[in-house]
């Protein structure tokens, strides 16, 4: 890996500076020479950009991102993440801290957000994953909501499998889907359920065991006093 001096560095963001792109803080901006940034876009502070990354034009890239041999749209906002040998389609938003290992393809007017992971896997069209989730080798399809706490559940210790998701599919929060399964178009997975079998297009999936209350048991126990 070429470390780049700091008069390299200014070479490169003054050429681009030239032709359009924005600096936030242009002496703490880290390009490679073979990066395309187009007009328009804003490169915040402690950014590094490496390999033949290409950049669509009107994009914020916002402080602490890492960018490595990656195609991003037109009008895509990433907050302090990593998207690595990875495609993402215009008016999509990512971040902040999420990471797009490689072969990830994401597609326009997506949100991938907070601590959300993903990895060789496709997200269609105006998908979503908000926050706290893991999405690997999976294919999602167009206008999918998974909720918090997501789980791909792709490697039994030996082999990994996929898993797809029909469009307008919901998953619920805290759910597992264990590969290889197929959700079908606009089936609703109820929050917290583990998903081990194909779930039918427009069903209910419910995987939970049923919930016991013992009265009283803590007070019995003693805990509280034990704990004092």
């Amino acid at each position: 890996m070429k470390i780049l001096s700091l008069d390299e560095r200014m070479k490169i963001n003054r050429a681009l500076e030239k032709k359009g792109v924005q600096f936030i803080h242009i002496e703490n901006a880290y390009i490679d020479e073979d990066v395309c940034i187009g007009k328009g876009t804003v490169i915040g502070p402690n950014v590094t950009i490496k390999g033949k990354t290409l950049i669509g034009e009107n994009c914020i890239i916002d402080q602490n991102c890492r960018i490595e041999n990656s195609n991003i749209g037109d009008e895509v906002e990433i907050s302090s993440s990593y998207i690595i040998e990875s495609e993402i389609g215009n008016n999509t938003s990512i971040g902040p801290f999420a990471y797009l290992r490689p072969k990830s393809i994401v597609g326009k007017e997506c949100k991938i957000g907070d601590f959300v992971e993903v990895k060789n896997s496709t997200v269609g069209d105006g998908t979503k994953a908000s926050h706290l989730t893991y999405i690997g080798d999976a294919d999602l399809g167009e206008g999918i909501n998974l909720g918090c706490g997501v789980v791909f559940v792709n490697y039994d210790g030996s082999k990994k499998y996929r898993t797809k998701v029909e469009s307008n599919a919901f998953i619920g929060c805290n759910s597992n889907l264990v590969s290889p399964v197929n959700v079908g178009e606009g089936a609703y997975i109820a929050a917290g359920s583990t998903v081990t079998e194909d779930v039918k297009p427009d069903a209910l999936y419910i995987a939970r065991e049923k919930g016991i209350q013992k009265e009283n048991w803590v007070r019995n126990r003693g805990i509280w006093k034990n704990n004092k």
